[in-house]
């Protein structure tokens, strides 16, 4: 059996980066620990018996919905220059499930190059297709009576979502917020540069497809911070509960830089003005638990 040391460190450098990037304990699982250190004794030293092969299971977090998808991999000797193995399996799908997305992920395997390190391009696979999966396999625990309540009931019923993020910057997103606001008939505001603030308000089944779409597929640095919720019986009492009428864009007086980085800081205490005219000045201290100052006249 061929056994390149390049490819070998290759392996290695693969696994420290995995274990740089996942360092909680429980997220890389080696199924032998010691693996690791016989490879780097083979490729450094004098030629022995042949390494065991790196093999480990990495716990990739699938966001909609919140589930856990068990990434076992094993690298060949040859790995990269051949593809390695990948099983997936989770306690959320069920058995054809599970045999549906271990077929799916062949195929992608398929499409990548070989050379190339596979796992970082697995894992976003995986955050981007195995909650497909997951949903239907919970849809299909769910009665279509109980489905048609649920969806009858969140018809009736008004949520405003305060959704905070470490920045928004990005003209793409500052594109994307106000387009999907308004396609789901949602009124509120965005408060770009660091941190962004965005407020939706509306149905809530608009409001929930609203915050998974701004979310997916990879949008890490961002957070739900409060909701609130209730029930309306008519058009006369939806109105009442919006505290805006259109979604509009903040774009109070910054302070940073709008160099490359765009790293820039909106006037605080302009939006917290803002705030107390729709009277949700509560929502300040929220954010940033403190006590808000308005800026001088």
């Amino acid at each position: 059996m061929e056994i390149r040391n390049d490819l070998l460190e290759l392996q290695l450098s693969e696994l420290d980066m995995l274990l740089s990037m996942y360092p909680e304990g429980d997220e890389v699982v080696l199924d032998n620990p010691a693996a690791p250190t016989d490879i780097r004794r083979f490729v450094n030293g004098p030629r022995e018996a042949p390494p065991p092969r790196l093999e480990f299971t990495l716990n990739v977090e699938v966001d909609e919905p919140k589930a856990t998808v068990a990434m076992w991999c094993s690298f060949p000797p040859l790995y990269p220059e051949v593809l390695p193995k990948i099983h997936l399996r989770s306690s959320d799908l069920s058995r054809q499930q599970q045999k549906d997305i271990n077929e799916k992920l062949i195929t992608f395997l398929g499409t990548l190059d070989l050379g190339e390190l596979c796992t970082m391009p697995v894992v976003q696979w995986v955050q981007e297709n195995a909650g497909k999966h997951i949903t239907l396999s919970y849809a299909d625990l769910q009665s279509k009576n109980t489905q048609t309540v649920k969806e009858t009931n969140k018809q009736t019923c008004l949520s405003r979502f305060w959704i905070y993020s470490h920045h928004i910057y990005r003209q793409e997103l500052l594109r994307k917020i106000p387009a999907l606001a308004k396609e789901l008939d949602l009124t509120g505001f965005c408060l770009p540069g660091k941190p962004g603030i965005i407020c939706v308000e509306g149905q809530t089944k608009y409001c929930d497809e609203y915050w998974h779409k701004l979310r997916y597929p990879n949008w890490k640095h961002i957070s739900c911070k409060h909701r609130e919720d209730a029930e309306c019986k008519d058009e006369n009492e939806e109105a009442s509960f919006r505290l805006f009428t259109v979604f509009e864009e903040l774009t109070f007086e910054a302070h940073g830089d709008y160099g490359l980085r765009n790293d820039y800081h909106m006037d605080l205490g302009r939006f917290l003005e803002y705030l107390k005219e729709h009277k949700c000045d509560y929502m300040f201290s929220i954010f940033f638990g403190v006590e808000g100052k308005e800026s001088p006249k």
